[in-house]
Order: C-alpha cells, then structure tokens, then sequence
C-alpha cells in the first residue's frame, strides 16, 4: 500500500509488560482452545490474500514479522507491516509526517496523535469499528465511549492499545533497585526511604570498593539520555512523594487542578537529596553525560548496586548479568519514598485510560482491510498468539491449562535480544488493543503472562532468596496495594490529548527545557549551592509561564473527567 515509513514498535517504556515466550517445544497434549478459530469465533479474516501496509510507530524492536508470532499473524490475515527501524525524536518525526500529507497506512503516534488530527491525516474508526470489528467491540464493551477524541470532536482516531482493559497489576518492574548482594550482605534490612536506600549502597561500597578485578564499583547510576530522563531522573520526585503516574503533573484529587510537579511538596527534598549523593561519591558522575548503551555497559559490568529505573530499560543490561550466572547483581525492587511522610502511589489504578493507540489514516487505500486485521488482533486468538506466542513453539497446553516449560522459560529470561527478534514474543503488544494483567480467557486461562504463578515461574533462585527473607513472594507485594487508593478519574494525564496551539503544549516545550537544563545543575552543585540554585529554578518556571501552562492542562483534565463520564 502507500509509502514504506519507518516502522520501529513496542516503545520499552510500555511494551515490555506484554509477556515473553519461546522456542519449539516437544508439541502438547492438547490443542489450545483459545487459539482456534472455534473458540475465538472464527477470527481468522474472510480475505487472507497477501497484502502490506505501512506503518509508524515509535519504539525500538522490529523485524518486519519474521519472527514467529509475525509470520503466524500473516497466516491468519494476510497481512505484512512494513518498516524499517529507526530511532530518534518522536514529536519532530510525528511533524514531519503530519506536514507531509503522505501518510503511513497505520500509525501509532503514542502523544503526538493532535499533529495528525490537525492535519485532517486520520480517518475516523466509529463506523468501521461498528461494521467490522466485532472483537474489537466486545473487548471494549461500555469502555467504547472512552475511545472518542474530546467533547468538542467526538470521533475515534485511535484504537487504545497501550492499556489494558480490566487491568489488575502483579508486577512491580520499577521503584528503586538494589543488587540482591548488596542487601543480603546487609542483612536485608527494611528499604522503605531514601535514607534506607542509601545505607544499603554506602555499607556495600565501603566494603567492597571494587570488583574483583580491580574496577571501581559504582553506588548509583541514573539514565538521562534523552526522552529517559523523564523514567530515571525526574518522575521519581512525584512517585518518592506519592504523585505517582501522572507524567509532569500532580492532579488534585478532588478539583482535579494540575500542577506542574516539581512544584510540590517533597521534590526539592528528593533532589536535594541525589545532590547529596553526587557530592558523597554515591552517585555515578557520569550519569547525566553517559548514553544509554553506556549505562546498560556499567548494568552488564555489575559493578552498579543501585538504580533507580524500571526494568523494561535496564533489562538488556542485566540479561548479560544472568547468561552469565551472575544473577547476584541483578536486581529487586523496593518501594522507596522521601520519607515516612509519604506513601508510594505507583499501584495506584487508572481504571481504562483509552489515549495512546494505534489508528488508519486517509490514505489507506482499503480501510475495512486494516479495521479487520487491527480486529484479528483484539480477537481471544490474536492476544494469546501475541501474548504466549506459538503453541508447540512458545508454550504448550498440559490439562487444559497453557504451560511455559522450563527450558523455554529460559530463553525467555536469558536469551536476549535474539530469542526476541527469533519469537517475536513482547513486540506487538502495542499494536492490539487487548485486556489487561489478570483477565481470563473463554478457556479460563489468563490472556497475559504476568499472573503471580507465571511471574513467580520466572524469578532465580537470588530474586526468590532476597524476596522470602522480606516475607514476599514477589515484588509487588513489597509496594502498596492498588486497593488501598480509590481509582484515579481522569486515567493518567500523560495518556490525556492537547492541541499542539494549546497553553499546556506550548508552555509545556518551556517547561521541559528548562528543567532538563536546571535539574542536572542542581544535581551537580556544590551543596552550599543548591538552595539558591532550586530557588532561581522555580522563579524561571514562573516568570516562563508555568502557571498558564498549569491553568490550560487543568482545562483538559477537567473535560477529560466530563467527556467520561456524559
């Protein structure tokens, strides 16, 4: 179809929580019900005939369906995407393409999708999804309305694929790290704040200043390269303050206001304190000039105690620690806060957040095609071959129930970025709408992998050590519960749409450089320096015009809210 653009999917930052699988296996006892075409009602396409669309997306592994779960795809539908891999920035890309007036067939612009319905590029899905996409239907049941744009623009571009739908969370992939030596050499100690955190790094270090082979080890090491900046440097000001989940913004519960984050209270203390960290020794120096194969060198080296990211970013790095049977410099995950003040929100549920999403634009030149394969996806048989993978391959069935076996579970764990692009296992989770962590099948098995038998089934003997002496049997039992907050209204504002000419846009490009240039200098300072420079960073907020910024997104958060529930 149309012209071949880049095509790079399953952003780690969002994917990873599809599952992984892999490899042949010895075949199954039984034929996986909830992969046929029986139980699944006949999903495979009336037209399988070859056919290729474009496709746009931003992320970073591809392989243009040549993996198993690909190649399986195509079976049933007929179908190719094509792509080449490509990285770089998003939001000047998504421009690009916008301006162009030639567009992808299929696109997924994560939160650029306001360029292309500026533009007039996307095409609206109510009538195609109501004519031919009856999984896609029944998968979005009364959350359909949840799918329009705004108030004012009704219309559905994108079909949400980034959140699950009945979501329940089992995996904690983030909060703040430690190697299961560092604290087993610390008598696993209680880590709930940053003072905990850092007694653990410094004891460690003060004994075993280096490695074996002489190489200095490091205590923290932060990834600010590029848009990663967000994940390892400045949302863990609002999550150490319970402000979890909402991007640049904390949102007021009850008026639902917005205000920029570092505005709030508690963040000038957590930075004050990875200031103190620089100035001790106990921060890695390099951590705001090094990029992002660099951080994942010093992972793989095992020389870092501490991080403070989420797993899907680092995880290249520590599966080089585990093909190597070092798997006591991997990593836990501790829920950490500034102090006993605050209580970690992460868990916190966003309910079914619709937002970032996979759409077709005006020139597809066979929309209903398109529609259909994007419902192939949302079918029970699309989310288990793109979430398991191939029966026989990537699991097998055994009493009714779809079994990993252990040596696939294996190159899951270890096999890196080969058994990846060999199964095609966690890169096209971003590409379907599908349900969420722990909803289960026609067949009463989970769609997803991440359900705690499954999670537990993945752990080493180190990850099951560190958590059994914290009386836990996986990480997310060392957080707070989702339960314990009410669900969050507005879903997440990252996830909320803004016109590019909007207040909160274009201030919020202001915002953003001005932190990234203020927060390493402040980080770097000396410590008799930072409070002067904190302050003269907030004052360039507000004479910037943050406040604005502040008064447009609260606009939307507040139409969001109404748009929702109407």
């Amino acid at each position: 179809m149309k012209i071949s653009l880049a095509l790079t999917l399953a952003l780690g930052l969002l994917a990873g929580c599809g599952g992984n699988s892999n490899n042949a296996n010895q075949g199954s006892s039984t034929a996986d019900p909830a992969s046929t075409n029986a139980a699944a009602g006949n999903n495979q396409t009336d037209d399988t005939s070859p056919i290729t669309f474009s496709f746009y997306s931003v992320g970073s592994n591809w392989n243009k369906m040549q993996d198993d779960i690909g190649k399986e795809i195509t079976k049933f539908t007929g179908v190719t995407l094509d792509g080449e891999a490509e990285v770089g920035d998003k939001a000047q890309k998504i421009a690009l393409i916008a301006s162009s007036g030639d567009y992808p067939d299929l696109i997924s612009p994560t939160g650029e999708l306001n360029k292309l319905v500026n533009a007039g590029a996307m095409l609206d899905l109510t009538d195609l999804i109501d004519k031919h996409a009856p999984n896609i239907k029944k998968l979005f049941g009364d959350q359909i309305k949840r799918l329009r744009y705004s108030s004012e623009d009704q219309a559905i571009y994108v079909i949400p694929t980034y959140s699950g739908v009945d979501a329940a969370s089992f995996v904690a992939g983030g909060g703040f790290e430690l190697q299961h030596r560092a604290v087993k050499e610390a008598g696993y100690p209680e880590v709930k704040t940053l003072q905990d955190y850092e007694n653990v790094i410094k004891a460690y270090l003060d004994k075993y200043p280096t490695d074996e082979n002489g190489n200095k080890n490091i205590g923290l090491s932060l990834n600010a390269d590029d848009w990663r900046m967000y994940i390892s440097v400045t949302n863990p000001a609002a999550e150490t303050t319970g402000k979890s989940g909402d991007g640049e913004y904390y949102i007021d519960p009850e008026t639902y206001e917005a205000t920029y984050h570092f505005r709030t209270e508690g963040e000038k203390e957590y930075f004050k304190w990875l200031n103190h960290m620089f100035n001790t020794g106990l921060l890695d120096k390099d951590s705001f000039v090094q990029k992002y194969d660099e951080y994942l060198a010093k992972v793989a080296s095992g020389r870092v105690i501490g991080l403070i990211d989420a797993d899907w970013d680092y995880n290249d790095g520590e599966k080089v620690l585990k093909s190597e049977g070092k798997f006591d410099q991997t990593y836990g995950h501790y829920s950490v806060t500034v102090s006993d003040q605050f209580k970690d929100n992460r868990m916190q549920s966003t309910g079914f957040m619709a937002g970032w999403g996979i759409g077709i634009t005006k020139s597809c030149e066979d929309p209903v095609r398109a529609i259909k394969f994007l419902d192939f996806l949302a079918s029970e048989q699309g989310q288990v071959l793109i979430n398991w993978g191939v029966e026989g391959k990537q699991y097998v069935v055994e009493n009714g129930t779809r079994v990993v076996p252990e040596d696939i579970q294996n190159l899951i764990d270890n096999g890196g970025a080969a058994y990846t692009k060999e199964s095609g296992l966690g890169l096209y989770v971003n590409i379907g709408a599908h349900y969420g962590d722990g909803v289960k099948d026609s067949t009463g098995n989970y769609f997803t992998k991440s359900f705690p038998e499954q999670i537990v089934q993945g752990y080493s003997a180190a990850d099951k050590e560190t958590l059994a002496a914290y009386g836990a049997t996986t990480w997310l039992d060392l957080f707070p519960k989702a339960e314990e907050f009410p669900v969050k209204p507005w879903g997440a504002v990252w996830n909320i749409p803004v016109p590019s000419d909007s207040d909160a846009n274009i201030y919020g490009t202001k915002m953003k450089d001005i932190t990234w240039k203020r927060i390493p200098k402040v980080i770097m300072a000396k410590p008799e320096e930072f409070d002067k420079l904190w302050d003269e960073y907030q004052q360039e907020l507000i004479d910037a015009g943050v406040e604005k910024m502040e008064a447009s997104q609260t606009q939307y958060v507040q139409a969001l809210v109404k748009l929702w529930n109407e």
